[in-house]
């Protein structure tokens, strides 16, 4: 029916003016079988006049005194008048008010868990308590990582220092020792060859054996090797280190420092800290387990966690509005909430986001609305149940009935007007949202004009017949033709 509200309707048993529909007594009607709940606009029998004796005197008497009762008595005799079954349509200033149920929910939850796996050495916060961004909510055993640390640092100074002196070239005294030990090494050549020469020739004589020969040949050898070294180490003072040579110390020591950077990160990861301002709504972990890194949180504290805690951001309040109403719902549009924990107390609210994809749920067709929480953080609490008031533009000059004037017939939305004679005239009308026990009309009928809340009992003629028959119930329209007129629940 249009714009109409289906959040909570209700069915108030007097309308916004204080007037109340009279009460009627189920009947079934002679042309359609209806249930006895259901309201009918036919009017039952009229009673069999039993005293047909009546003085004819005391008649004459009445009519005599009462003027022009006669007529009126023809045209209603055994019922209240159009008057009383009606009311004007008339014209007031509304405020919209979308009515809904919502959850209030966090706006985001994380697990929160160690970046590097080890036994859980201290925890600092408990479920319910609530953190700041920064604050430390734990710590990890951090003796081995500070060993780690430790050896690093070490590494990264030996390859600065082996850096340095490449860098730095050599000093004059490094290349006269280097020198000496050239000379002293070239000396010990010398005398090496001289004595293989010696007991070469007494070798030959028989005067040595072989093997004393083998070992002077051995010495010579190495004191040739020792010289060539000594050479080699005073070219490489003299000339400097090669910039190839330069450039590897170089990369070892970036090497280094990144592992020493790697084992202060790992040392740092030890202390777990809140990643924003929160609530610690799940405790997972106890201290002494072993915590592993991961995003999934363990049911229940143990020694083989897997997150520490688990920790909220905020609350806002979650509501589904019905695609009817969701075209009155806008960003930013204040709304009112009642938790059923807090009856007494009104919070405020924002709303936030609309969802753009509707969802469909047992053949109802809604919009998930979050709702920013402007009061009420503290008190409220994730998983309460709240009572939503969307409050709208207000609209001036606005065209309202009783709930209970809204009929439908063939499968059309209508109100039964008051003709002259009395009758009610079917006219099918637009209409909008409804606030309590009351519906806006947005086209279809004019101020002023009366149209029926209920109908006389015993006084079939209160509607024109020609328009079809009026029924009470939502199914009874379904279920008993297409002629029949339906009331609006």
């Amino acid at each position: 029916m249009g714009d109409t509200s289906n959040s909570k309707l209700s069915q108030p048993g007097s309308d916004s003016n204080g007037r109340t529909p009279l009460a009627q007594t189920p009947t079934t009607s002679p042309l359609t079988p209806q249930p006895a709940s259901t309201r009918s606009l036919k009017a039952k029998p009229q009673r069999r006049r039993t005293w047909r004796w009546a003085v004819p005197a005391l008649a004459a008497v009445i009519l005599a005194g009462s003027g022009g009762w006669y007529a009126v008595s023809r045209r209603n005799p055994s019922g209240p008048s159009v008057a009383e079954l009606t009311v004007p349509v008339e014209t007031q200033d509304l405020a919209v008010r979308i009515e809904a149920s919502g959850t209030v929910i966090p706006i985001s939850t994380v697990n929160v868990s160690p970046k590097v796996s080890g036994r859980l050495a201290a925890l600092y916060v408990d479920q319910g308590d609530r953190v700041k961004a920064g604050q430390i909510l734990a710590r990890m055993d951090e003796a081995a990582l500070r060993a780690d640390l430790a050896r690093a640092k070490a590494q990264l100074a030996q390859a600065q220092s082996e850096y340095a002196e490449m860098r730095a070239g050599s000093r004059n005294e490094e290349v006269a020792r280097a020198r000496a030990q050239v000379a002293a090494a070239q000396a010990q050549a010398d005398l090496s060859s001289e004595r293989v020469k010696r007991y070469s020739n007494l070798a030959q004589e028989g005067a040595v054996a072989q093997d004393r020969l083998d070992e002077v040949l051995s010495e010579n050898r190495s004191a040739i090797a020792n010289l060539q070294e000594a050479q080699q180490q005073l070219q490489q003072l003299a000339t400097g280190s090669r910039s190839e040579d330069i450039d590897q110390a170089a990369a070892q020591v970036a090497a280094a420092r990144a592992q020493v950077t790697q084992a202060q990160t790992q040392l740092n990861e030890t202390v777990i800290r809140a990643p924003f301002d929160g609530i610690v709504t799940q405790k997972y972990a106890t201290v002494g387990a072993i915590v592993t890194p991961t995003t999934s949180a363990s049911n229940t504290a143990s020694a083989t966690s897997t997150s520490v805690v688990a920790l909220a951001s905020g609350l806002e309040v979650r509501v589904n509005v019905p695609e009817t109403d969701i075209s009155q719902v806008k960003t930013g549009q204040r709304v009112e909430i009642v938790a059923d924990a807090y009856p007494d107390q009104t919070y405020e609210g924002r709303v936030r986001l609309i969802a753009p994809e509707a969802v469909v749920d047992q053949n109802v067709t809604s919009f998930q609305v979050r709702v920013g929480l402007v009061t009420g953080q503290t008190q409220l609490r994730s998983g309460m149940n709240v009572d939503v008031t969307f409050i709208g533009e207000s609209v001036t000059n606005a065209l309202v009935v009783p709930t209970v004037a809204i009929v439908t017939q063939r499968g059309k939305t209508g109100v039964l007007v008051a003709d002259a004679e009395g009758k009610g005239q079917f006219r099918p009308v637009k209409v909008g949202f409804t606030q309590g026990d009351e519906t806006r009309i947005l086209q279809g009928v004019k101020a002023g004009e009366r149209v029926f809340i209920d109908f006389p009992e015993g006084n079939p003629n209160a509607f024109d017949q020609g328009q079809g028959q009026k029924q009470s119930g939502q199914g009874q329209g379904q279920g008993q033709g297409q002629s029949g007129t339906e009331r609006k629940q």
